[in-house]
């Protein structure tokens, strides 16, 4: 080898030794600085996907008898043409049995015409076992802190991409969920995980979940349950919701 291609493969060296050395930059949740996905436009919205044999139903377009609101009474969001639609102000509902690890389907609309931008436009979110949200929002032509893009691990982990459809367009997620577990002294044996499909395009790649969700604060565990209701949260926007289905694991 020539002394001047030596040289270069020397610089190339050091370059790589000195990249490896810099501090990864870590941010605060919810930081605006932190960068966001990319856009991708997914493929266009096909008809609801089936549920299979094996699913249990959750919404079938027809009636909230799986699901309850606050205090476990009745839930007030309406029913109408295979949807259901947040009642602003009515607050969440969950479902009337626990999961634990599971795969699950679910369908969203957000209004149209949209109104607010960042968080006030288009947001609810689904919450694992109650705790572990994965973000709702109308990120078409809307931006907002990166760990608050819908399809992220809410505060944690922004989405590998922005795959949203235009408002009032029907979307999908396909969420793989394994529980965390706790060893006898309330302490994280293994932390939970989830995977996500959003339209079709992977958003979460088995990623560790850090704790519970809050907002702008640092995640935190708290020992629960092995299974726990899934809850669709009220966000003060009528967002509209179908075709929800669950597979346990």
């Amino acid at each position: 080898m020539s002394a001047s291609r030596i040289a270069i493969a020397l610089s190339l060296l050091a370059t790589s030794i000195i990249s490896a050395q810099q501090p990864v930059k870590t941010y605060p949740p919810n930081a605006p600085d932190k960068p966001k996905p990319p856009t991708v436009t997914p493929a266009p919205a096909g008809a609801p996907v089936p549920a299979p044999a094996d699913a249990i139903v959750l919404f079938d377009g027809k009636d909230l008898s799986q699901w309850a609101g606050q205090d476990s009474a009745a839930p007030k969001w309406i029913v109408r043409d295979g949807y259901m639609e947040v009642m602003p102000g009515s607050g969440a509902i969950h479902t009337r049995r626990g999961f634990g690890d599971v795969q699950l389907h679910v369908e969203f609309s957000t209004p149209t015409p949209p109104k607010g931008e960042s968080q006030e436009r288009g947001n609810s979110g689904v919450f694992l076992m109650g705790h572990y949200e994965i973000q709702v929002l109308d990120n078409y032509d809307n931006p907002t802190y990166a760990d608050g893009y819908s399809a992220a691990v809410y505060g944690q982990t922004p989405p590998l991409v922005n795959a949203a459809r235009p408002p009032g367009q029907w979307q999908t997620y396909d969420i793989v969920f394994h529980r965390p577990h706790f060893k006898a002294d309330g302490s994280v044996e293994t932390p939970a995980r989830v995977t996500v499909f959003w339209n079709g395009m992977l958003a979460q790649d088995n990623t560790v979940i850090t704790g519970w969700t809050v907002h702008n604060q640092v995640a935190r565990y708290r020992s629960h349950e092995d299974k726990l209701p899934l809850t669709l949260q009220d966000h003060e926007n009528a967002m509209r919701f179908r075709n929800v289905w669950v597979r346990e694991l």
